[in-house]
């Protein structure tokens, strides 16, 4: 098993520093990153700071293609019965599953359990709220359907055009 990084033991505002640095100076300049460092009271060398900063900006570029894909997708056929808040939901929970299978094989010390235990309770109760709202608007059209149906009835319209309604209204046409 590979050494753990330095930069994982760096405290919190530390590294979230360290991080705002990388970001802000394009992920660049490593050695004045490491003499920044070495001012803090931390001896990491530029190549570590390098391979961090190679790691971080990797994670960031895919954090961004996924967010620019989402946007396009939602724009393309919007999100009309949560469809995408769905989509989202699964993709998270197969991640969480990809971190604990991987778990294994990485260091124990650099994954938060707990923050990831927590993570897949959120993302089941999510995915438990987004499924009942699902089932109140299948219910609540189903409800509107019906009255349109009764209305259309009432109205002189006949029972096959009424149900060819109910049946557009739930979209199972």
């Amino acid at each position: 098993m590979p050494a753990r990084s330095k930069i994982t033991k760096l405290p919190p505002e530390v590294k979230a520093e360290l991080d705002r640095r990388l970001i802000g100076g394009g992920f660049a300049d490593y050695t004045s990153l490491a003499y920044w460092l070495a001012e803090q009271g931390f001896e990491i060398s530029r190549s570590a700071i390098h391979r961090y900063g190679q790691e971080f900006e990797e994670k960031l570029s895919a954090l961004r293609i996924a967010t620019e894909q989402a946007r396009a997708i939602t724009e393309a056929v919007g999100d009309e019965e949560g469809v995408m808040g769905d989509a989202l939901t699964r993709l998270c929970q197969e991640k969480a599953f990809q971190v604990l299978v991987e778990m294994q094989s990485l260091d124990p010390e650099s994954i938060d359990f707990n923050k990831l235990t927590v993570a897949v309770a959120k993302l089941n109760k999510a995915s438990v709220a987004q499924k009942k709202w699902m089932a109140e608007v299948r219910s609540k059209a189903r409800d509107a359907a019906d009255d349109v149906v009764k209305t259309a009835k009432q109205g002189g319209l006949s029972e096959e055009k009424a149900e060819e309604i109910r049946r557009r209204i739930l979209g199972i046409v």
